[in-house]
């Protein structure tokens, strides 16, 4: 594996712990307001990074002609959605959205609270990296539609809508009494899944690269789950529900335009 492989699988990891580390320099814990903006941006990266890096890819990479070029993309879309929608049911977590995190609660409360919301996240990491393994997989291979500037675009999207997920993770744990390194520590763990998948996908790029175009649209359908099942009912609750849609499309914007211009 290059640095430049590892560089790239490293990339949206780092992006999770910056995140989590603003619990070092912020007291308290986010303005909902403020929380709604963050995710509306990250969910508008991910729909953006599923469509532009994974979507299209995956379609150029079709052999077949007509008709039959969207089969893998359809198909890996919906293995997608459907692996993210039995990993929801069969793991137990915490809804980013969910009520249960309001009121008073003992320790024992707060530390079952704290276990669900890092599996949450964590879940959500899981296609992502993913995503990072299946691209660079890829352009090892070296797959004409896939460069290397394309896969660290994609690895930089992730890195920058991952920053919100870490600090959301470490700032409420902090200010519930939570001490600072514990906080911190938490946040990490939840993007731990990402180099690891990606490590792992990397590793079985024998394996990846005759299946790309449905693993690649694969990796798009399970984070499109996570935009519509978690983040875009999160960003839309009142009040200023119209702050996360146009951090939404500013977030969008700016992974197209990493992809169409880096790639």
């Amino acid at each position: 594996m290059t640095a430049e492989v590892l560089r790239g699988i490293l990339i949206p990891f780092l992006g999770t712990s910056m995140g989590a580390g603003c619990v070092f320099f912020m007291k308290g814990t986010i303005h909902p307001t403020v929380q709604r903006a963050l995710i509306g941006f990250a969910a508008g990266v991910m729909v953006a990074a599923s469509v532009w890096s994974l979507l299209i890819p995956a379609i150029e990479q079709t052999a077949a002609g007509g008709a039959a070029a969207v089969l893998p993309a359809v198909l890996g879309f919906w293995f997608g959605i459907l692996f993210l929608l039995l990993l929801d049911h069969v793991i137990p977590h915490l809804h980013m959205n969910s009520q249960e995190a309001e009121g008073p609660q003992s320790a024992r409360g707060k530390l079952k609270k704290t276990t669900m919301l890092v599996l949450a996240v964590t879940l959500h990491n899981i296609p992502e990296g993913m995503a990072v393994g299946v691209v660079y997989a890829g352009w090892m291979s070296g797959e004409a539609h896939i460069t290397a500037l394309g896969a660290l675009a994609l690895s930089i999207g992730i890195a920058i809508q991952n920053f919100p997920e870490g600090a959301i993770i470490s700032m409420p744990l902090g200010a519930e009494g939570v001490g600072k390194g514990r906080s911190f520590l938490y946040g990490v763990l939840s993007g731990v899944v990402e180099p690891v998948g990606a490590f792992l996908t990397i590793l079985a790029a024998g394996m990846v690269v005759p299946m790309l175009p449905y693993l690649l649209s694969f990796a798009a359908g399970a984070m499109m789950y996570v935009v519509v099942e978690e983040l875009i009912p999160e960003m839309s609750e009142e009040p200023h529900s119209n702050i996360g849609t146009v951090l939404f499309a500013a977030g969008f914007t700016l992974m197209m335009a990493l992809d169409v211009v880096l790639g």
